[in-house]
């Protein structure tokens, strides 16, 4: 696999610890602690063939549309019976060298939350595409 999925992942993991973190430490305390509204965001309610779907549709926006050019996805067949659907654009393409660098904007929707991710690749060449993590 490419280290596009390591990305989205990460982001992955973390959900899924927000979450585990959520069910220990209760609802309550959560609310006190001012993070209830991780109970909401829209990754909270997607599953793990959602998360390998988006991973793949990023990927695919990211070797394949424009500066600009918007795709969509959604959870569609996920056997999820929340509707999950993302709006993936990539941006700002530039090259140095033979290093091609490009931003994404990956907006994420569910039960009326909305979240935006914005993961930076590059490659070289021909290469794969590679999550850069930002200092």
């Amino acid at each position: 696999m490419a280290t596009l999925p390591r990305a989205l992942h990460t982001l992955s993991t973390l959900s899924t610890l927000s979450a585990a973190l959520l069910v220990t430490i209760g609802t309550s305390s959560a609310h006190a602690a001012n993070l209830g509204f991780l109970n909401n965001t829209p990754m909270s309610f997607m599953n793990q063939a959602d998360y390998s779907s988006l991973q793949n549709a990023v990927r695919d926006a990211v070797e394949h549309k424009a500066d600009g050019e918007s795709t969509t996805w959604t959870n569609e067949g996920s056997r999820n019976s929340v509707r999950v659907d993302s709006t993936i654009t990539p941006s700002n393409t530039r090259k140095e060298g033979d290093k091609t660098c490009r931003d994404t904007e990956v907006v994420i929707n569910a039960k009326g939350q909305s979240m935006t991710l914005r993961p930076h690749f590059c490659r070289v060449g021909e290469g794969a595409w590679k999550f850069q993590k930002q200092h």
